[in-house]
């Protein structure tokens, strides 16, 4: 039955392609091999099928018991095996793909350990483009040979995303910035990468009913033309630097706008390591502590306060460096995708780490809930939401969230937050009452 349906899987997924996804890759990127519709779908379909293989085959005909240690063990490498050629997909496919892949590599709570694994390698080592499809861009979007505008350019880039990589410049007046060129072939292949990503979605949907990931194609179609828009992460980044202004130890490099096109983002360039380089954090006198704190300050800040979001922050796109009074400094980059919260959904979300922080299960059910999350997921999502295990939320998490000077400096933002919603009313006053109980935190 399995066999069948996987061999209507290839058979479809490649007479879907055939026309529609020709036509649109086609004329975008002048006949490219890798930019043809039926040629990456076809790439596709194939690891689709051969995944679906090696589940059908080395797994489940072997008909072990699913509670034996050799089923689990059985499983693991299953997993291992399927996730490396999701990987060698991502990477030859490109574009969307890295960025669907780096996702998986995300959800650490709703994928095998393997699959998260294996992905991880595409946050800081996607594949790169050769420097001369790299100056054709800037050509044709600044309308000049580089060199015009650049003193020098390295040929080496300082990080490799999907839908674009960063290179460090010399301007002609001395100064120097990063360069962020988009990759050439992205913008051709991003309608047709994502017809054929939910096509195949809901293809190992019917072959697997519980791989249910179609919200996972729905999240990427509304943001990836957002993603793909450069001027507007100039605009995203001018507008969190303002609403940080008074931060002086948030730093968010400074757009030029003269050499900024939608494919094209320049920007000042600012030193630093990767907030997870341990090495550097070392050689450079960084306390690691305050490093989490100011962290941890920034993105509550974020939530409970304005509402605007950065929603794309792995290590490489938030530096650290040492301040001249000693203290360091976050570094905030790729500002391409930020969450707009709505004051309904942070009060909310509010709620529910107020409940975790008083390890109230029956608050954290209803929060949950009211969050979209039912029934006993909400332990789960609690885990997510905090990046602990459920023992450590159970046993007390504020002792992991206190401040490098002793203080609650989370636990104020929510106060913030709720007083300025609930303010003079009976909600208020009662989670008034657990911040004052619980951080020793007074209304000013």
């Amino acid at each position: 039955m399995l066999g069948g349906r996987l061999h209507s899987v290839m058979k479809y997924s490649l007479a879907a392609g055939l026309i529609g996804g020709t036509a649109l890759s086609l004329r975008g990127n002048q006949y490219q091999l890798d930019s043809i519709g039926i040629v990456r779908l076809s790439r596709a379909a194939s690891t689709v099928f051969q995944i679906g293989i090696i589940y059908k085959i080395d797994l489940y005909g072997q008909h072990l018991d699913k509670k034996s240690i050799e089923y689990t063990e059985l499983k693991s490498v299953c997993h291992k095996r399927a996730a490396e050629k999701l990987l060698k997909l991502c990477c030859t496919n490109k574009g969307v793909y890295i960025k669907v892949g780096q996702h998986i590599a995300a959800l650490e709570y709703l994928l095998p350990s393997e699959y998260v694994e294996t992905m991880k390698v595409l946050h800081c080592h996607a594949p790169t483009n050769e420097i001369e499809e790299v100056y054709k861009v800037i050509k044709e979007d600044l309308k000049k040979d580089p060199f015009e505008i650049f003193e020098s350019i390295e040929t080496e880039p300082l990080g490799t995303a999907s839908l674009a990589q960063v290179h460090k410049a010399k301007l002609k007046d001395g100064s120097t910035v990063a360069i962020k060129v988009q990759h050439p072939y992205v913008q051709g292949n991003s309608r047709v990468d994502m017809k054929t990503m939910e096509y195949l979605v809901k293809m190992m949907s019917w072959v697997f009913p519980e791989f249910k990931f179609q919200w996972l194609v729905d999240e990427s179609k509304k943001n990836i033309p957002r993603e793909l828009d450069f001027a507007q992460e100039g605009h995203n980044a001018e507008k969190i630097a303002s609403l940080f202004g008074d931060v002086e130890w948030l730093k968010v490099p400074k757009v030029r706008w003269d050499l900024t096109t939608p494919r094209v983002l320049t920007m000042d360039f600012v030193e630093g390591g990767q907030v997870n380089d341990l090495d550097y954090i070392r050689e450079h006198n960084i306390n690691p502590k305050e490093v989490s704190d100011k962290l941890g300050k920034l993105y509550s800040r974020m939530i409970f306060i304005h509402g605007f979001v950065h929603s794309d922050p792995h290590p490489g796109n938030i530096l650290v460096n040492k301040s001249d009074n000693g203290y360091c400094n976050i570094v905030l980059l790729d500002h391409g995708l930020y969450a707009d919260l709505k004051d309904e959904f942070r009060v909310e979300y509010a709620n529910l780490w107020l409940s975790i922080l008083n390890r109230d299960r029956r608050a954290m059910r209803q929060h949950s809930k009211n969050l979209g999350i039912d029934g006993d997921a909400y332990g789960l999502f609690a885990c997510m939401v905090t990046g602990r295990t459920w023992d450590s939320i159970t046993r007390g998490i504020d002792k992991y969230i206190r401040d490098i000077d002793g203080t609650f400096g989370f636990k104020k933002e929510v106060f913030a937050l709720l007083k300025e919603k609930t303010c003079h009313t009976e909600e208020w006053q009662k989670h008034g009452c657990l911040l004052v109980d619980e951080c020793k935190i007074y209304p000013t």
